[in-house]
């Protein structure tokens, strides 16, 4: 099925890293032009961009906490491409270390709040004011969210608050607001559960970990980054969901808060995607 989403020039944050190349990969193939951004991973954002061809995509580098460098990035996106059509709020961090609250530093919280969640902040007020410039009939925002915004997560406290900040807060507010602007204007987010990226490397090298996790899931099994850029991609059509807003898709497995299997039933080895 065409998702229409050719000659739309998509804006993808963290689009050097696992999930955000999987992201950009599918709106290439589907014809849209492509923002690269990164912050620190020049190299990868630039070979994704060599991948595409500089005719389709751009690699634009910023750091997503600092407003100027927020408003930067979307006046070189406009340059190249004259607007931005979607926004794909994907960068973000999960600090790996287990840190539980009572031992958490003011200073860890903050820079995970700063990352997560002033970031997308940024990028959305800035998205919706060229959006306003522009006149964009049906723009489209697709927030990255966590099954940890959903069931919480022991020892990442600060992760588990931005995300779910993101899925309620954000998500339902900005819904009304973006039609104010934009009459067909739509807002949602993809809550990820386990993925197999280099941020969740840890993870996935600690066999427990992986059995904790699939014990949980219905379908005993991690997702891959494609896993969900396919679900940003339904969602950023207004095509298939023009009629979705203010939604939050989790895309988990059929991830539950509480055990579904013992340990003889899992398969970890059939379980983490190549």
């Amino acid at each position: 099925m065409d998702l229409e989403l050719s000659q739309k020039t998509a804006f993808i944050t963290g689009a050097s890293g696992g999930i955000g190349q999987a992201i950009a990969r599918q709106f290439f193939a589907e014809g849209a032009n492509v923002i690269v951004h990164y912050n620190r991973n020049q190299a990868s954002a630039e070979k994704l961009v060599a991948e595409f061809g500089e005719d389709r995509s751009l690699a634009v580098p910023a750091d997503l906490k600092d407003e100027d460098a927020v408003s930067a990035a979307f006046a070189t996106a406009g340059e190249k491409f004259g607007r931005v059509d979607i926004l794909i709020a994907n960068a973000g961090v999960w600090p790996p270390d287990h840190v539980p609250i009572h031992e958490m530093t003011a200073q860890q919280w903050q820079s995970t709040m700063d990352t997560n969640l002033k970031s997308v902040f940024l990028c959305c007020r800035q998205f919706i004011q060229q959006v306003a410039e522009h006149n964009i009939e049906d723009p489209a925002i697709v927030m990255i969210g966590s099954t940890a915004g959903v069931y919480g997560e022991a020892g990442h406290a600060d992760y588990a608050a931005t995300k779910s900040a993101l899925i309620s807060g954000l998500n339902l507010t900005l819904k009304n607001e973006i039609v104010r602007v934009a009459s067909r204007g739509r807002v949602n987010v993809v809550s990820p559960g386990w993925v197999v990226t280099p941020m969740a490397q840890k993870f996935t090298d600690d066999g427990s970990s992986i059995r904790r996790a699939l014990s949980t899931i219905a379908l005993r099994k991690v997702a891959s980054p494609d896993d969900i850029a396919h679900a940003v991609l339904f969602l950023s059509s207004t095509r298939v969901a023009g009629h979705i807003s203010g939604q939050a898709l989790t895309v988990s497995g059929g991830m539950e808060g509480r055990k579904l299997y013992d340990d003889d039933q899992l398969d970890v080895d059939s379980a983490i995607p190549d």
